[in-house]
């Protein structure tokens, strides 16, 4: 993106909140441009940006200037932020078309299995970035712990404590869920 006259170049590294500003008043035109051109709602793409610019600040110690320019590093971790939104919106779509082939809850009381998947795709959807992800390497491409750590540059240690932790999650999410969706005492056994 070109200077206006006038205008100052923003500085090489995010050191605070003023330079956070600089830089998205540079970029942020740009990262909303390209997320809008790859996500299919204008409010898909301001909620990516805004999450592209958090990121730059939490990840701000990684930006080498000398391996890139600011504007690539922040493209790179729209890419990045992007692909998970359409994930999610893909996610949501499959769970919407399931939902749709459930029986009538007056025809059928008792909780099915493909209903107890949904409540549990929707509470993986509700975990940390980082662990949804590690899970979903984990579960739904069947890698191993060594794998995930080596494909995320995450040491393993890390991609254990995520499965670990990740799964504790989940159990304690479906419990609440469990409990909340039966009739009468949350603590009576489940029809089946």
């Amino acid at each position: 993106m070109p200077f206006r006259e006038g205008r100052a170049a923003p500085s090489a590294r995010i050191v605070d909140e003023a330079s956070l500003r600089e830089v998205y008043d540079a970029w942020g035109a740009t990262v909303l441009a390209y997320a809008r051109r790859q996500l299919p709602a204008a409010a898909d793409a301001e909620d990516v940006t805004q999450q592209v610019f958090l990121a730059a600040w939490d990840q701000r110690d990684r930006f080498e200037p000398e391996r890139g320019t600011m504007a690539a590093w922040l493209l790179g971790i729209a890419r990045h932020k992007v692909a998970d939104r359409l994930r999610a919106l893909s996610r949501q779509a499959r769970i919407a078309s399931q939902v749709a082939l459930l029986p009538d809850p007056a025809d059928d009381p008792v909780e099915d299995e493909l209903a107890r998947r949904l409540l549990l795709l929707d509470a993986l959807d509700g975990l940390p970035g980082e662990r949804r992800v590690v899970l979903e390497l984990a579960f739904y491409e069947d890698l191993t712990h060594r794998t995930i750590a080596e494909r995320l540059d995450l040491p393993l240690g890390t991609v254990k404590s995520h499965i670990r932790r990740g799964l504790d999650q989940l159990r304690r999410e479906m419990e609440v869920r469990d409990a909340s969706h039966r009739p009468g005492d949350a603590r009576a056994p489940r029809p089946r």
